[in-house]
């Protein structure tokens, strides 16, 4: 399976604001899923408090950073990777660990199979069932990783978004512990991107670390820490796999104004508290307010985004253009393999926001 073109991904406002000839700051952007309430006090503080370090080299090593998530995980700080956003990771761990077939649970994020294709590698897909509302079928690939009486493998890694973007389900513990056994008996690899899993409940695979050494976990300072202009993100693994991601990484790849901002955000755990009790609220509330348009089915979600599927007969390209027209950014989901071309993302931003998207969808509707 080849990927025809460059992923399309949401919160390019840039491009939306060159377009449309408006501000950024006019625009309102439900596309990129992003703490609604914003970055931490503190990490703001620690932003304005780093200006003095632009002048010197970051810490190459991110060492304070690196032992803040050493305590938070209590995990040995050399299996640790500090990068450019999760993304850098997820482009650096196929050609470090020399994958060259990769099995990816969608629909999901395109950049696994963007990173393993450039890796000169392949992929192909299982994919989550609307019918099951996208509950990730970890049982389909945990059977497909049952070793073959002779002969390797046909795949020699798995790639799974917890919880899941665009669907917004987490795998259950149960589902990912069957997988990580199966995989750990084929000799597979297994990445797990958990960049959304702050705003839920589910279980992280960090904990399973010290039991599967072929599990390398992601982690993101966008999504729930609210920090994406600044690009940070973290690997956990065994110790030989950070050494390699580490060999493939360009000099200085995270900057010093982002290492002390991540770790003034993951400090305050008041601001984290807030958010939780903020986007779950908003997030039923939007659901229902969603559910009630005609037609308008809306899918669970454990996250800060829902994704929802249009009445019959109606596109969601157009129904997109319409509302970036209004400058109301949200995602079109129908480019992405395993949605329909009704289905659209939305992010929970702050209430005013979302109940001008709302009025603005349904009036886009019943035109």
């Amino acid at each position: 399976m080849a990927l025809a073109s460059a992923p399309m991904h949401g919160g390019n406002v840039h491009a939306a604001a060159r377009e449309l000839g408006r501000p950024i700051k006019s625009l309102v952007d439900f596309s990129a899923s992003i703490n609604p309430l914003g970055p931490s006090p503190r990490a703001l503080r620690a932003l304005l408090e780093s200006v003095p370090l632009v002048e010197h080299y970051p810490d190459p090593h991110c060492v304070s950073l690196r032992r803040a998530i050493e305590r938070r995980w209590r995990i040995d700080s050399d299996r640790i990777v500090v990068a450019n956003g999760a993304t850098e990771l997820i482009d650096l761990i196929p050609r470090a660990l020399s994958m060259r077939s990769a099995l990816i649970v969608g629909p999901t994020y395109a950049e696994y199979a963007r990173s393993v294709e450039q890796a000169g590698g392949r992929f192909s897909m299982v994919m989550a069932k609307q019918e099951d509302e996208y509950r990730p079928p970890l049982d389909e690939v945990a059977h497909r990783l049952v070793r073959p009486k002779s002969g390797r493998m046909a795949v020699d890694a798995v790639f799974i978004c917890h919880p899941n973007s665009p669907t917004g389900r987490p795998a259950s513990s149960h589902d990912l512990q069957v997988l990580l056994a199966a995989a750990n008996r084929a000799g597979v690899w297994v990445i797990v991107d958990e960049s959304f899993i702050d705003y839920c409940q589910a279980l992280t695979c960090v904990l399973q670390l010290r039991r599967y050494r072929r599990l390398i976990v992601l982690r993101s300072f966008t999504k729930f820490y609210g920090l994406p202009g600044l690009r940070i993100g973290y690997s956990l693994s065994s110790t030989p796999v950070a050494e390699a991601l580490r060999r493939y990484q360009p000099p200085w790849t995270v900057n010093a104004v982002a290492q002390l901002a991540a770790e003034a955000a993951m400090a305050d755990t008041g601001h984290a508290k807030r958010c939780l009790t903020y986007v779950a609220r908003e997030r039923a509330r939007m659901a229902r307010r969603l559910s009630s348009i005609q037609g308008v089915t809306v899918f669970p979600s454990a996250t800060n985004f829902l994704l929802i599927e249009l009445p019959r007969g109606v596109r969601s390209s157009p129904i997109a253009a319409a509302l970036r027209r209004k400058g109301l950014l949200i995602r079109d989901c129908s480019s992405i393999q395993g949605c329909s071309a009704r289905m659209l993302r939305v992010a929970v931003r702050k209430q005013q926001d979302n109940d001008r998207l709302l009025a603005v969808l349904a009036g886009t509707l019943q035109k």
